[in-house]
């Protein structure tokens, strides 16, 4: 499992459900989220998400200016990772 602490948890929970929705988060409407968290708490967490890999950005088509960020392939292990655990969790309650 990564290492994480909660706000980056939420901002990546947050990728997360918009890629599931088809419906990818710019780093600009991430930036927006301030519920969870001031814009210069956000940026921290961002790069922080970004330098361990769980995020990526990408662009669409020829528009370099838009970012939209996504879950990446180690961000996906993680969430599978947390599947298993929760489901283990589930079962010894039972």
């Amino acid at each position: 499992m990564v290492n994480i602490d909660p706000e980056a948890k939420l901002l990546l929970d947050e990728i997360a459900v918009h890629e599931n929705r088809n419906t990818p988060l710019t780093v600009s409407e991430l930036m927006a989220l301030d519920a969870i968290a001031s814009p210069a708490t956000i940026h921290r967490k961002l790069n922080a998400l970004l330098e361990q890999e769980l995020v990526e950005v990408q662009f669409e088509g020829n528009n370099r200016r838009t970012k939209y960020l996504v879950v990446s392939s180690k961000g996906n292990k993680y969430f599978s990772q947390l599947s298993v655990a929760m489901n283990k969790a589930l079962k010894l309650a039972n």
